[in-house]
């Protein structure tokens, strides 16, 4: 929701939530260089949960007190940005308890009815649900979460979160939303905690690498205002992808072919190719970006930009190419580009600000996100959506897991969420239907 309102939604309200406990004094977050080439791109979920009576007699008291201990050890969530002037008014978080903002909504619509919205309208329509405010202009009252909960008349719910993407990735996001739910069944946050990294097997470049697109997009400063212009009208679509059709996907992907391939990897195989067939004429669709966060250690429950940024670059036509020989590229041939992005936003970070997700074309991995792991009244949510904001001309598409079966072992569906150009999203859509069957 961006505040300007929609018939669908009424009776909204504003409140905020703080920590428990005082943090202390003097506590600061200081910002790496990836978090400063963040600080344009919020990150945006929603969560669905089924009616049931236990939902309908959850009170706002309910859902909010366990935010209060919940902020107690995620301390950082609750500050707010500040400039240290003696470092060239480089931004870091005070830990101030500023808190967290809560709005309440009221929908008129069942969760059904809700879902069922006509394609053309999911921008609009997933957006209502989510709350977002840009940081700036000024930084000190700028709040760097929102959780949105609105009420549909059936008397199912829906979480809204809105995440600066400064505080960290989306499994940050995500396992903060979860531990929200841990806190409010009385259960340990420190089950929470990630497992250590997994090594990405990454070519390590040594000197420049030759690349024809930078890892990330130069800006003019912004100044105190924290959100990018973009020139291009960006729209964004989902598509669900079964398991039964992922299984397709993957033999033809796997066909005479050495290497072993993930979903992710045969799924970005897929709409790479789609997307340069559409931008035939651009010659930057044969460099893509990808970010991937196997699990990565975290130092308690500060949260991070934990995600492996690496670069995948084609010498042959994409267009024209085998899924297979994409997918293989992106499996034995990613160039690790985390420490030229470092580089990059530390030479230029007083007269510049970056965009990340779209200054090439992006793909997200977030197959090991457990984003179905918020737990309410002892109900998992039915839907699950994640998106970015702040998104370049170039487009990004995020892999995100399915729902989990009834038994609780993880699902094979998978979502694949796009944000594109507007006018790229019609031929996506029919090159997707005519080659692969997604809709």
């Amino acid at each position: 929701m961006d505040g300007s309102g929609n018939e669908l939604i009424s009776e909204v309200k504003f409140s905020s939530v703080v920590p428990a406990k005082a943090t202390g004094e003097n506590k600061v977050h200081e910002l790496s260089a990836i978090d400063l080439a963040m600080k344009l791109h919020y990150i945006r979920g929603v969560y669905f949960f089924r009616p049931s009576e236990e939902m309908r007699n959850l009170t706002i008291y309910d859902l909010k007190k366990p935010m209060f201990p919940l902020l107690e050890i995620y301390y950082v969530v609750s500050g707010r940005i500040r400039r240290r002037i003696e470092d060239r008014d480089r931004p870091f978080i005070k830990c101030n308890d500023s808190g967290v903002r809560i709005v309440e909504v009221e929908c008129e619509k069942t969760i059904d009815e809700w879902l069922s919205i006509d394609d053309d309208k999911i921008s609009h329509r997933d957006g209502d649900l989510v709350y977002s405010r840009a940081i700036g202009p000024d930084l000190g009252f700028s709040p760097l979460v929102f959780i949105q909960l609105t009420r549909f008349r059936c008397g199912g719910l829906s979480v809204g979160l809105s995440w600066a993407h400064v505080l960290g990735d989306i499994f940050s996001a995500s396992t903060f939303i979860n531990a929200w739910g841990h806190v409010m069944k009385n259960r340990p946050v420190e089950r929470l905690r990630p497992l250590p990294a997994t090594a990405a097997d990454l070519i390590r470049p040594s000197g420049s690498t030759g690349r024809s697109t930078s890892p990330i997009k130069r800006l003019d400063s912004t100044g105190d205002l924290w959100i990018a212009s973009n020139d291009c009208k960006m729209a964004k679509r989902s598509f669900r992808i079964t398991e039964e059709k992922l299984v397709r996907i993957l033999s033809v992907v796997d066909r005479n072919r050495s290497a072993n391939y993930s979903s992710f990897e045969a799924i970005a195989a897929i709409f790479w190719k789609c997307l340069s067939k559409i931008r035939l004429e651009d010659s930057d669709s044969k460099t893509i970006s990808i970010y991937s966060t196997k699990c990565p250690d975290r130092e308690g429950q500060i949260p991070r930009n934990g995600m492996v940024m690496s670069a995948i670059e084609a010498d042959f036509p994409v267009a024209g190419a085998e899924e297979g020989a994409l997918a293989e590229l992106i499996v034995k041939k990613k160039i690790d580009e985390g420490e030229e992005i470092k580089e990059l936003v530390e030479k230029e970070r007083e007269d510049s600000d970056f965009i990340a997700y779209g200054a090439r074309l992006t793909f997200v991995d977030l197959e090991e996100a457990n984003l179905y792991g918020l737990e309410m009244e002892g109900q998992r949510p039915v839907h699950v959506n994640y998106e970015i904001g702040g998104v370049g001309e170039n487009g990004v598409v995020l892999v995100l897991p399915g729902p989990p079966r009834c038994d609780g072992r993880p699902g094979g569906d998978r979502t694949v969420t796009v944000i594109l150009p507007e006018k790229q999203l019609p031929e996506l859509i029919d090159e997707l239907q005519k080659q692969w069957a997604i809709v």
